[in-house]
């Protein structure tokens, strides 16, 4: 007779292991909260999966199965796959979000087999991790230039506005992440024969940086310096705030022509638009925080800077793939112009 152990209650004690810190990455480090929140996001949506489904969830010890038992099992879990990532993309998930759920479960999996001694059979290896490229939105050199230098434009904003807009520039221009700017403080400058350099530890990967400074960017740390070395520089914003004033400031500013998006769904694209408000099918709309280090990575790339030097400054591997998307559309963005000028020469 085949030995079974109920699913929820295994997963529920995946995370609880995760979150004490009995769980940790290979290299000894605990995993990050994010992480958590996102496997507490995939037990939602097992719990209401099974529920709607009537699919009971449930391991199998593989050890002793027999060659039917075992083909037996692997059916069930094809069938899991199937349902389980109908039922996301029923609720308008799109590949993204359903790839990142069965990565997790896959996650889940090898923690049964190496941490828990459970034969699972291995079955996670027929369940494919579907992706899809997002079109990247950054600001073109006009657009921030103009955020740089249009004093007028900068006087029409209210100070918390103008802080934000600060806190943006500064960030398109040394590609920060959000986590990061806002644990910058003092210490984090440096003054090298008459020149400023930003010296910092990445939250996320862990990796150094040493980014000498433009003039401008200088002019908003002093801005915002203060006596107290510790005090983190530009504050604190939540990030929800931080989105939603960055798309009225590109709203004010002007950055409101049109724009298609478009999602993927079992790998076929659909185009997305907000039916029920037109108005944010804008440019402006899509301005967040993590546009500034995509618009600083590939200013750099359009204004012409080696693409290993631009990979030393984001911190990006020689074999990230996420870096490529970049090189791609600083490529299309430079073509687009060299097109004006052809189109300009060909008219007479």
């Amino acid at each position: 007779m085949k030995k079974t152990s109920l699913v929820i209650p295994l997963f529920k004690q995946f995370i609880r292991e995760t979150e004490t810190g009995k769980r940790l990455k290979k290299n000894g480090e605990k995993i990050k909260a994010s992480s958590i929140e996102n496997y507490k996001y995939v037990l939602q949506n097992l719990v209401q999966f099974s529920s709607d489904t009537q699919m009971e969830l449930r391991i199998c010890d593989a050890t002793k199965l027999d060659k039917r038992e075992l083909q037996s099992e692997k059916n069930y879990w094809k069938k899991f796959y199937q349902k389980f990532t109908d039922f996301l993309y029923k609720k308008g998930c799109h590949d993204n979000y359903v790839g990142a759920n069965i990565k997790v479960i896959r996650v889940f999996f090898n923690y049964l087999k190496n941490d828990k001694d459970l034969n699972t059979g291995d079955f996670q290896r027929l369940f494919y991790v579907r992706k899809e490229e997002i079109e990247i939105f950054v600001l073109s050199p006009e657009q921030l230039k103009f955020l740089i230098h249009d004093k007028e434009f900068e006087q029409t904003l209210i100070p918390s506005y103008r802080r934000i807009k600060d806190i943006f520039v500064f960030g398109c221009t040394t590609g920060l992440r959000y986590s990061d700017i806002f644990l910058l403080n003092n210490k984090n400058f440096e003054k090298m024969e008459g020149d400023w350099y930003l010296k910092l530890k990445s939250k996320k990967t862990k990796t150094f940086s040493f980014i000498k400074l433009s003039a401008y960017a200088v002019t908003i740390f002093q801005h915002y310096s203060t006596t107290n070395n510790k005090t983190p520089l530009f504050g604190n914003t939540s990030l929800f705030n931080f989105n939603k004033s960055l798309k009225h400031i590109g709203e004010l500013a002007g950055f409101t022509s049109p724009i298609e998006v478009s999602r993927e769904k079992q790998g076929k694209t659909q185009r997305i638009t907000k039916k029920t408000d037109t108005s944010k099918n804008r440019f402006c709309d899509k301005m967040s925080s993590h546009m500034m280090r995509r618009t600083a990575i590939t200013t750099l790339l359009i204004l012409g800077m080696p693409e290993h030097l631009v990979r030393k400054i984001s911190g990006h591997s020689h074999a990230s793939t996420s870096f490529n998307r970049y090189v791609h559309y600083a490529q299309a963005y430079m073509d687009k112009e060299i097109e004006k000028v052809h189109s300009k020469l060909e008219s007479y």
